[in-house]
């Protein structure tokens, strides 16, 4: 029997990092037992090395980057991707591993899929101003373009694309691992460690605590709420003077902790406005609480009236209200309804079986061929 074999190839691959690498850890694992396919994953590092089908290649480390690594060289990339040879590429970041991954194309005559996990208009001007953003744009209609069919995390992001002029644009959301984070993660002990009691309400946010999460807003949120109230800031590069009724986490957790937080307090808060999909409020779900976030971005998509609810953005009034109408209600009854609706909509499998749909469709004719022999 002939076997799939499927490389993803991204930079967004660090020690502390977010949403693609929980995306891209989840379905190598689920591919790796699969029967009739095989995965390679593609990451930089220090020097070439492989283990279990991940392949490091060579790429410098970014200064104050924690962790992350800025490949410079495509040939390296192309020609471990050349080596391989696989049937079907998927891109993860639009940077140099892209460029390599279609080079690679030439040379093998594979499909290359990307998916789009990062808005990367709105990123740059953040940082840079909007006076670059035509430029950035033109870049992106360029490299996705050029991909047999890309994938988006939401259908705001893939409106985006569509907006641009790319083509074959496709919404393929993004999963939450329902073992690690679950309501029985939830720990009793954690109102005394915080020192506080059993009436006051213990809400949280996990992240970065970088510009776009708008954490001013929580701050100035919990100030409205008062003492009764209290928010664990847990996540790299979180602020360091905050109201008396916050606790900060200033540093990266590992999943099976912020799962032990979450799944202890009473509801998660976000206000961040640019979110892509967001996949830390699945997990806040997952672990049985309800969400309060601001009615913008993805949220729009992922959070329904059984699983929180949604005020304006950049409003702490309207956050805080926002708060007092969940508690109100009931967070135990929404923590459930919002653990029933990952379950049914985003577990890793689903998404995997997903994905597997869109691989299938790019390979055409050859899928059945090479999976039956």
């Amino acid at each position: 029997m002939f076997i799939v074999h499927i490389a993803d190839i991204t930079m967004f691959y660090a020690p502390a990092s977010g949403g693609v690498r929980t995306y891209l850890d989840a379905k190598h694992r689920r591919l790796g037992i699969k029967p009739g396919i095989r995965h390679s994953l593609l990451i930089p590092g220090s020097h070439l090395s492989e283990e279990d089908g991940v392949y490091t290649v060579p790429a410098p480390a970014l200064p104050f980057g924690k962790g992350y690594r800025f490949p410079l060289r495509l040939a390296p990339w192309r020609n471990v991707l050349h080596d391989l040879q696989p049937d079907l590429i998927e891109v993860g970041d639009p940077y140099l591993t892209a460029w390599a991954a279609l080079d690679a194309r030439r040379q093998l005559d594979v499909p290359v899929i990307g998916f789009y996990h990062s808005d990367l208009p709105l990123l740059v001007s953040n940082r840079m101003g909007n006076w670059v953003t035509p430029n950035v744009e033109a870049y992106v209609s360029k490299l996705y373009g050029n991909f047999d069919r890309v994938l988006a995390p939401s259908q705001i992001m893939a409106d985006k694309l569509t907006g641009l002029g790319v083509r074959n644009v496709f919404v393929q959301p993004l999963g939450v691992d329902l073992q690690t984070f679950h309501p029985d993660a939830r720990d009793p002990e954690l109102r005394a460690e915080l020192g506080i009691d059993e009436q006051t309400h213990l809400l949280i946010f996990a992240g970065r605590g970088s510009k776009e999460k708008n954490l001013p807003v929580l701050l100035d949120c919990m100030k409205r709420l008062g003492r009764r109230y209290h928010l664990l800031l847990v996540g790299s590069s979180m602020p360091a003077v905050v109201p008396d009724n916050v606790t900060v986490v200033d540093e990266f957790c590992p999943a099976a902790h912020v799962a032990r937080l979450m799944a202890s307090a009473d509801a998660l808060l976000h206000a961040g406005d640019q979110e892509t999909f967001g996949l830390v409020i699945l997990e806040a779900m997952a672990c049985g609480i309800p969400v309060v976030a601001v009615a913008a971005g993805a949220f729009k998509e992922i959070i329904t009236a059984d699983c929180g609810v949604l005020c304006a953005p950049n409003n702490p009034l309207a956050m805080a209200n926002a708060v007092r109408e969940v508690l109100g209600f009931g967070s135990t009854v929404l923590g459930q309804q919002a653990r029933r609706h990952v379950e049914q909509h985003y577990s890793w499998d689903t998404v995997v079986n997903s994905l597997l749909g869109h691989y299938h469709a790019v390979l055409g004719n050859q899928w059945p061929l090479i999976v039956n022999g």
